[in-house]
């Protein structure tokens, strides 16, 4: 049986930079099929040509035996192939029924049938056992009750193919299941899944094949079941996995034992948070863990001035005095990556230079005329110095990988020479590989005196990079954990159960 997508010998170039290079994909009928590699192995960029919101430069695709050149995604669309994509493109202000039938609204007597449409969505949104309002606007409800909407609409098109880059980034593990439940019928009801994670486990459970990407190139495809772990993320690599776990060691004995940078104590924000403590000392990483609404974001974002704390004490640089705003906490040397690096960081418009001396400029101008040759120089040496994969300053960030506009966000505020640096999940959605960079050019930086306060949701990693985790429950800081307690069954045990008397165990 011929199978349902073939891509042969795709090529595609963006500013004479090799994107794809002679890339191939061929996913069967009825088959679950991941598709992997670092950021900036090509694999959005493959996915974009077969949706025709990029051409080709050359090379062949068939779908459903027949070949193709879709020139715009509602042309392949039209043809049965669906896309969620990680980022949600839906319109917020629209009712959820909206949403899920726009572009191919039910009409009745000439007019818009609202009956049978308000029925379907509600039909679609059951099968995620989802039972919500679907008058209501979209942006009413929590980003992952959005991402199945999202999921239900690619869904109601009755496609052939659906395409799903990162679908579970906003989801939780009980929300993971019902979506895998959900790809168990597609693909019984004869349906074709391209699924795109940088999770192993989600791999491992729900796709039958996978296609490896590294370099613009197709490395390897194989079945899931007989290919191990190790030998996907050697080959996604394209290294040895003990090169990258030596490169991402902890240098505890860096460690600044002075006195710490920032202290906060007793710090309430509303009902959010209630009672947070924390410190950082120079020199030191340290991890902010606890579920989700636990108070961690709320938290960074009041000692770096974006939100202003009820009570308690910050304290950074030997000063009490508060950070009214982000400009004062700039100025007395705090950097802030966020969570939401699309929303809230980069400017997807602007080059990759305009976002790296975002914060910068003020430095860089004289009488209102910025020092153009001190900005190429810092660009170009940040650059280098952080390995970020552009093919010039000029390129525009948002033709970057998830890894590499990361490490533009960084590098925003290291020419700043700060003394503390924020960290709100600095890895989210970017690739294992990529991982691997951050995590080591963030334990470069610690080494070399820099505070770091780190947020993450993935216990491994921020076991891995942490030296000290302060855990929090509900708005306040239950546990303090280092040396040996520094171990995820200490953080899931205090994130279940903690007390404030973990936090004394913790030094006993």
């Amino acid at each position: 049986m011929a199978p349902l997508l073939s891509m042969h010998g795709i090529n595609k170039r963006f500013a004479g930079i090799p994107a794809l290079r002679a890339a191939e994909l061929v996913v069967e009928k009825g088959e679950v099929h991941a598709l992997i590699g670092q950021n900036g192995a090509g694999k959005s960029t493959l996915i974009k040509i077969l949706t025709g919101y990029y051409a080709k430069d050359s090379g062949e695709i068939v779908f459903d035996g027949k070949p193709v050149t879709f020139s715009s995604p509602q042309e392949a669309q039209g043809a049965g192939i669906s896309t969620i994509y990680q980022e949600i493109n839906l319109v917020p202000y629209r009712s959820v029924t909206e949403n899920i039938c726009l572009g191919r609204e039910k009409r009745r007597f000439g007019l818009l049938d609202w009956r049978a449409m308000h029925a379907e969505a509600r039909a679609l949104l059951s099968r995620f056992n989802i039972d919500i309002d679907v008058h209501r606007p979209l942006m009413a409800y929590p980003t992952a009750v959005q991402q199945m909407v999202a999921i239900a609409r690619a869904i109601g098109f009755e496609a052939k193919l659906v395409i799903m880059d990162e679908p579970t980034s906003s989801l939780d593990e009980r929300e993971v299941e019902v979506l895998f439940g959900v790809i168990r019928q597609l693909k019984a009801a004869g349906v074709s899944v391209i699924f795109v994670s940088h999770k192993l486990d989600e791999l491992y459970s729900v796709c039958d094949r996978v296609t490896i990407m590294r370099d613009g190139r197709t490395v390897q495809v194989a079945p899931m079941a007989e290919l191990s772990r190790l030998d996907l993320v050697t080959t996604m690599l394209g290294r040895e996995l003990t090169q990258v776990l030596q490169e991402g060691r902890k240098a505890d004995d860096t460690v600044d034992t002075r006195k710490p940078i920032l202290k906060v104590q007793d710090l309430a924000i509303g009902r959010r948070v209630r009672g947070v403590d924390f410190e950082v000392r120079p020199g030191e990483i340290v991890g902010l863990a606890g579920l989700l609404g636990a108070g961690r974001t709320e938290s960074v974002r009041a000692v770096f001035g974006a939100d202003k704390p009820d009570t308690g004490m910050i304290r950074f640089a030997g000063s009490d005095k508060a950070m009214t705003e982000p400009a004062d906490a700039i100025r007395a040397g705090m950097g802030f990556c966020s969570e939401d690096r699309k929303l809230e960081g980069i400017i997807p418009d602007m080059s990759v230079r305009e976002n790296l001396t975002l914060a910068l400029m003020p430095q860089l101008a004289r009488r209102g005329i910025v020092d153009e040759g001190r900005s190429r120089e810092i660009v170009d040496q940040f650059i280098k110095r952080l390995g970020i994969r552009c093919s010039d300053p000029e390129q525009r960030i948002r033709e970057l990988s998830g890894g590499n506009q990361q490490k533009v966000l960084l590098a925003r505020w290291l020419c700043m020479n700060p003394k503390l640096l924020i960290l709100d999940e600095p890895t989210r959605g970017i690739d294992v590989g990529a991982k691997a960079e951050i995590l080591s050019l963030i334990r470069e930086l610690a080494g070399q005196g820099l505070g770091v306060l780190m947020i993450s949701s993935e216990l491994e990693e921020i076991v891995e990079a942490a030296s000290r985790i302060f855990v929090l429950r509900d708005g306040r800081t239950v546990a303090e954990l280092e040396g040996d307690a520094v171990n995820e069954q200490s953080v899931m045990a205090a994130m279940a159960h903690g007390h404030e008397s973990n936090r004394e165990a913790a030094h006993g």
